[in-house]
């Protein structure tokens, strides 16, 4: 049974006991955090799935699905974007052998309330004159969106063609209300997989093994 059918029964204690639905979005102590975990606390892909969901500092997807250290690699970013976070998709499947992802975005989104143009201005009026600084964020796409369902939709079908993805990997994706603690399912998909493919996946789960 992919992981994704049993999330929304195994929310359901926790947003039993949600109490923090009004939490504001700046993180409290103004942290950033990045880590390359080591092998004692790294969320490591036993049961082959991998989550995906915003960098939200009152969010806290693998508790909310009742996920255990060691079941998931658990992959976030402003936004909750599969395209930003290709890259770690790529390694946890090809390397770690994920088989499923779950897209998670979140109701009140930050992204939901800006462009790029606003950030890119932002950053240039707290770098007056700075061409060097100007030119850098130009080049950025922040990836933002201006519907919430539509970025869910928008997640699961760059995943579903994106040639980079696996076949036969399990997709779905969700939306967690950050007021009640509850999940919801938006899409869910398996992409296809031909028999050579099955053959080469077969091969490949032997050598994880």
């Amino acid at each position: 049974m992919p992981s994704h059918e049993t999330f929304a029964s195994l929310n359901e204690s926790y947003a039993s006991s949600f109490d923090k639905g009004n939490l504001p979005l700046p993180p409290s102590k103004q942290l950033i955090v990045g880590m390359r975990a080591p092998p004692a606390s790294v969320l490591l892909s036993y049961d082959d799935s991998l989550m995906h969901g915003c960098s939200l500092s009152t969010s806290r997807p693998a508790s909310q699905l009742g996920i255990n250290l060691g079941e998931a690699h658990v992959i976030r970013n402003a936004g909750g974007s599969a395209k930003d976070a290709l890259r770690s998709i790529v390694i946890s499947q090809r390397l770690l052998g994920t088989r499923e992802i779950a897209v998670f975005h979140h109701t009140d989104c930050g992204m939901l309330t800006f462009t790029n143009e606003v950030i890119r201005d932002k950053v240039k009026s707290e770098a007056p004159g700075d061409a060097t600084v100007a030119e850098a964020v130009d080049r950025i796409d922040f990836l933002t969106f201006p519907n919430l369902e539509e970025s869910v939709k928008d997640d699961i079908s760059f995943l579903k063609e994106n040639p980079l993805v696996l076949k036969g990997t399990e997709l779905s994706g969700w939306i967690y209300d950050v007021n009640t603690g509850k999940v919801s399912c938006r899409q869910a998909r398996r992409l296809d997989l031909s028999v050579k493919e099955s053959q080469l996946r077969a091969k490949d789960v032997a050598l994880l093994s």
